[in-house]
C-alpha cells in the first residue's frame, strides 16, 4: 500500500448554508457532541471522509468527498445527527477484494479490482456475508448503481456483514474511493 500524506479538514456548522457555530476537524473524531449539537451543513476542505450518524463510528454513514454540502440533504442524511467522523487515508495503488456468500469466507467468491455498479449482474446474488479488503478503500452500497445505505471498508477481515456496520448481508454495488482532489 501507498500512502502518502494530504492535509485533510472538514467544516461542521450547526445552520444550513454554513452558517452558526462551526467546529474545524482534521482527524478521526469518535464523538462529535462536545463540539456541537447538530450539523445541517458541511465544507470538506480537502480529502475523503466517512461521517457518522452516532458517536464511535456507528450507525448510518456518509461518504464525503472535497466540497460543500449546504444542507443535509447534500450528503443524503436523513436529519441533522452527526456523532463522529472517520478520515479516509490518501492512498494511490492498486486495489482487490473478495465477496463471499457465506459468514467466514465461505461458499462461492467473487474477487475484483474495479468498481462494480451491480452485485447482482456480476455475482447473481447480493446476500453478501463476508469479505476480504487486500488493497484499497472501499464503499459499499447496498443499492445497484451505488445508491443506498453506504458502509467504509478499509483492507482487513470482515468475517460478518456486521463488521462493516451492515444491518444485513444485502450488497448492492461497490466502488474504490480514489479520488483525492
Amino acid at each position: 500500500m501507498t500512502h502518502f500524506y494530504v492535509f485533510q479538514m472538514i467544516i461542521f456548522y450547526e445552520e444550513k448554508n454554513f452558517q452558526g457555530h462551526f467546529y474545524e476537524c482534521t482527524d478521526d473524531c469518535s464523538d462529535l457532541q462536545v463540539y456541537f449539537s447538530r450539523s445541517n451543513s458541511i465544507q470538506v476542505q480537502n480529502g475523503c471522509w466517512m461521517i457518522y450518524e452516532h458517536p464511535q463510528y456507528k450507525g448510518q454513514q456518509y461518504f464525503l468527498r472535497k466540497g460543500e454540502y449546504p444542507d443535509f440533504q447534500g450528503w443524503m442524511g436523513s436529519n441533522d445527527s452527526i456523532r463522529s467522523c472517520m478520515m479516509i487515508p490518501s492512498y494511490r495503488g492498486s486495489y482487490r477484494l473478495r465477496l463471499y456468500e457465506r459468514n467466514n469466507f465461505g461458499g462461492r467468491m467473487l474477487e475484483s479490482s474495479k468498481d462494480c455498479p451491480s452485485v447482482y449482474y456480476q455475482f447473481h446474488n447480493t446476500d453478501i456475508q463476508s469479505c476480504l479488503v487486500f488493497k484499497g478503500y472501499w464503499i459499499f452500497y447496498d443499492q445497484p448503481d451505488y445508491r443506498g445505505h453506504q458502509y467504509y471498508l478499509r483492507p482487513g477481515e470482515y468475517r460478518r456483514f456486521t463488521d462493516w456496520g451492515a444491518t444485513n448481508a444485502r450488497v448492492g454495488s461497490f466502488r474504490k474511493i480514489a479520488d483525492f482532489s
